[in-house]
């Protein structure tokens, strides 16, 4: 792994910074502005332009500014040289001034929203990103005089993003460290998983980076790597609990969908793939045991408490037909790795967690008399609660950094996205749940 990833270096030393127009030797208003059109190439770059006169941007101070903050890329795993080299390949005039600008906003989208788009990494993601108007942005830091404060404002602020990066800084240092030992050195080869560990934390400070600033402050955010879940009331978490998730064969997008109703003794209509390929192999006899019966040409399986989806459904909206449940298969939560369902997030102790959040929206008579029921009910909930589906291999658990296996090999393709070097993918495992979804 090229060590320029992973250990920081010195600041490039830039030369030929662009000189104020009017001075002597400088270019007309007009001839600037027409090398500044022809400089430009980058559509983002042209809007700021465009908003500016394609009046010419930086000064030796806001140049200086923008170099020492992009020098602290690697406090957020991102390489400062991605950014600082075209600026090195135009050293002068007006193509520099341009050069800058692309490096600027390039940085900035890199902190405020991620270096790399999720949804073209997956077909499937639908959790909330921030989208900040970034040239508007530069432009008053640029008046401000504040480029620098204005950049290291754009990354998370919350603690947990602060300190997956300190573990980030302190595992290049263990790298760096490492690597000057001699060959073959029990020390040295301390190496290797520090270089897995700085990977996985880049990855995950991405991820963060992916994420709204100001998320609901009242949420379910389920951890599918993990397979846990955390309730937020008022911003501080009420709840946690062990799911159990998406098998590698059927991963459990990153969505974000609304929670808007809960199902007591909810019904199962069947989906085709699942129909198809493990019940009707089943036959007859196995649809009756397990209260399942043909409606409209879809397998229904009724209500009662051997239904897949147990006694309670936490109906979310969204076009993968995902949500919570609960499920007969309570040994599962019990599991280390609970990777097993076809993509739905089961919940332990749902009926619990159905009552909590029954009581919390003030619909908890509503929700006893729904079970006391001895058919499929629902009761809506007066305010909908957004939830997160996400997949963090890297977290903080009471103050420490957490790694979890990467199930679905998503790491791969945000570590790729980023430039880092390829690695083997872990190949799906077979799976040996139920039918449930």
């Amino acid at each position: 792994m090229q060590a320029r990833i992973w250990v920081a270096g010195a600041l490039v030393a830039l030369a030929g910074c662009g000189q104020p127009v009017g001075q002597a030797g400088a270019p007309t208003a007009a001839e600037a502005n027409a090398d500044l059109r022809h400089a430009v190439s980058d559509p983002r770059v042209a809007r700021f332009y465009e908003t500016r006169g394609w009046q010419s941007a930086w000064t030796r101070e806001t140049e200086s500014a923008l170099v020492a903050a992009i020098g602290e890329a690697e406090r957020h795993a991102l390489d400062k040289d991605a950014f600082l080299g075209p600026i090195q390949q135009a050293p002068t005039g007006a193509a520099h001034d341009a050069a800058l600008s692309l490096a600027a906003l390039s940085y900035a989208e890199a902190l405020a929203r991620g270096r790399t788009d999720p949804a073209r990494l997956r077909a499937v993601y639908t959790v909330p990103r921030p989208d900040p108007n970034l040239a508007a942005g530069l432009a008053g830091a640029l008046r401000a005089g504040n480029v620098g404060d204005w950049l290291r404002g754009l990354a998370p602020q919350d603690e947990e993003y602060r300190a997956l990066s300190d573990a980030y800084l302190a595992t290049n240092q263990e790298i760096a460290a490492a690597t000057q030992q001699p060959e073959g050195s029990p020390q040295r080869r301390r190496a290797a998983p520090a270089i897995d560990r700085a990977r996985t934390l880049a990855v995950n400070l991405e991820r963060r980076r992916w994420l709204e600033r100001t998320p609901p402050a009242t949420r379910i955010d389920v951890n599918t790597a993990a397979a846990t879940l955390a309730y937020l009331r008022d911003g501080r978490v009420a709840d946690v609990r062990r799911t159990v998730v998406g098998d590698p064969e059927h991963q459990t997008p990153q969505l974000g969908s609304p929670l808007f109703r809960l199902a007591a003794n909810p019904t199962w209509t069947v989906p085709h793939s699942i129909e198809q390929a493990e019940i009707v192999p089943k036959g007859e006899a196995y649809m009756r045991r397990n209260n399942m019966e043909w409606r409209d040409g879809s397998i229904v399986q009724k209500s009662g408490p051997r239904n897949s989806l147990g006694l309670v459904k936490f109906d979310m909206r969204n076009d993968q037909q995902i949500y919570l449940h609960d499920t007969p298969a309570k040994a599962l939560f019990s599991r280390s790795e609970r990777h097993e369902s076809h993509g739905c997030v089961r919940v332990d102790d749902a009926l619990g967690f159905a009552r909590l959040i029954a009581a919390d929206q003030g619909v908890l008579e509503a929700w006893e008399d729904a079970q006391e029921k001895d058919e499929e009910s629902f009761v809506t909930l007066p305010h909908p609660i957004p939830v997160r589906l996400l997949y963090q291999t890297a977290f903080i658990d009471n103050g420490r950094v957490v790694f979890v296996p990467d199930v679905y090999s998503w790491d791969e393709d945000v570590a790729e996205a980023l430039g880092l070097p390829a690695r083997p993918r872990r190949a799906a495992a077979a799976r040996h749940g139920d039918v449930g979804p």
